[in-house]
């Protein structure tokens, strides 16, 4: 016969199970019992914000970067010759080509999307602390919290564009992937690109306007230190050609010039929305698997981005803690949200309602990324990855039935 203890524990695991299984399948509904709304709903990770304090989660675990690194050293005090695979030995990736132009052919198809989209829908942005509405009536939810702020936390609206929807994250140009860092002095004669631009170009694209050195025989390693035995400067790449001295800070046409190449019909707006949904998705997805064979850096306190093995010495940062840094940058891995930001809006459900959203209610309202919801008031499907922060699953009371929701 089994110790009373035991019999307990085993009564209560059978109960658990069987009022696991109840909630299973009642679901997430709001039920009135009693003149109690009681609500079963699921965890809904919504993305969490960072502190100033706070730094970006690692990518890699920072036990396993310390392993690589004592690795590393250990392997430059031997005097001998390591072959480098490609990208590392400065050669293309011959499968993940055809990936970098489909990046590249998504990316204008979205830009264009959104900009037709955006004729339609209205985009708010609040000009204290920037965050983002998509829809007619902005929303009531105070959450403008920074310095500046009006004591109620109320955002103070203005109309927003396609930037504020699309952020652009820009990264340094590099002409040789393997070459040195750009440095502090050489920060006004490098063009600055977006960094997703700049990723299909270190992946294969070649664009006449940003030239980039193409090897033809690899570099090898040779106690940590890459050894190149191609001629500095071949045949094939005219010094001085396609190569502009005006600098990033005249602004060029030719990027904004490629994004109005897609003709889209201007009456089609969901048309244009699903269009745009499956360009967002494709774009993030081929970035993801570039990602994981080129090396594209970030700072761990700000939103500076450096496509390439290593990160920039421009000591630009104003970030936690920049002054010990001497303004360096903290660098670290960086993820597809480095690369291309999700900015996270306010879901709205009935976009046919003229009740906007209120801070009494925010508990119940859900997320989604800027461009999804654009969309998805547009016509578009909502992915599955998004479905869970919809929260389309729980029920939103009325103002005279918060107060009996428990």
């Amino acid at each position: 016969m089994l110790p009373t203890q035991t019999r307990t524990m085993t009564k209560l695991r059978e109960l658990a199970l069987r009022n696991s299984s109840t909630n299973s399948i009642v679901g997430n509904q709001l039920k009135h019992r009693h003149g109690f709304h009681i609500i079963r709903q699921t965890c809904t990770e919504f993305p969490r914000k960072l502190k100033k304090t706070d730094r970006k989660p690692w990518v890699t675990n920072i036990n396993e970067l310390k392993r690589i690194g004592r690795a590393e050293r250990k392997e430059r005090q031997i005097v001998r010759e390591r072959i480098l695979h490609p990208p590392q030995n400065g050669l293309l990736v011959k499968e993940l080509i055809p990936v970098a132009h489909q990046v590249n052919a998504d990316r204008i198809q979205l830009f264009t999307c959104v900009s037709k989209v955006a004729q339609s829908i209205a985009i708010y942005s609040c000009s204290v602390c920037g965050e983002v509405h998509i829809g007619h009536r902005p929303h009531k939810i105070r959450t403008c919290n920074v310095m500046g702020s009006a004591a109620s936390k109320e955002h103070c609206w203005r109309r927003g564009a396609v930037e504020h929807v699309l952020p652009l994250v820009e990264s340094f140009h590099l002409y040789d992937r393997l070459g040195r860092a750009v440095s502090h002095n050489e920060r006004l004669q490098v063009d600055r690109i977006p960094a997703i631009l700049e990723l299909c170009v270190q992946a294969g694209i070649d664009l006449p306007e940003y030239p980039t050195r193409r090897r033809v025989f690899p570099a090898y390693s040779i106690s940590g230190r890459v050894i190149d035995f191609e001629k500095r400067f071949p045949k094939e790449d005219a010094p001085g050609k396609d190569i502009y001295a005006c600098g990033f800070w005249q602004k060029r046409n030719n990027i904004s010039d490629d994004n109005k190449s897609v003709d889209m019909q201007p009456c089609d707006l969901q048309g244009t929305a699903v269009r745009g949904m499956e360009a967002w998705e494709r774009m993030r997805s081929g970035a993801s698997r570039l990602m994981e064979t080129y090396a594209v850096q970030t700072c761990g306190y700000c939103s500076e981005v450096q496509v390439g093995p290593k990160g920039h010495r421009v000591r630009n940062c104003q970030a936690y803690k920049h002054q010990m840094r001497d303004g360096q940058h903290a660098w670290q891995e960086a993820t597809i949200d480095d690369v291309v930001p999700p900015v996270y809006v306010w879901h709205v459900r009935d976009t046919q309602s003229e009740k906007p959203l209120v801070n009494g209610l925010k508990k119940y309202y859900g997320m989604l990324p800027a461009v999804v919801e654009l969309f998805a008031q547009a016509g578009a499907s909502v992915p599955n990855d998004y479905v869970v922060m919809m929260r389309e699953d729980v029920a939103v009371p009325e103002w005279d039935e918060e107060k009996l929701v428990v």
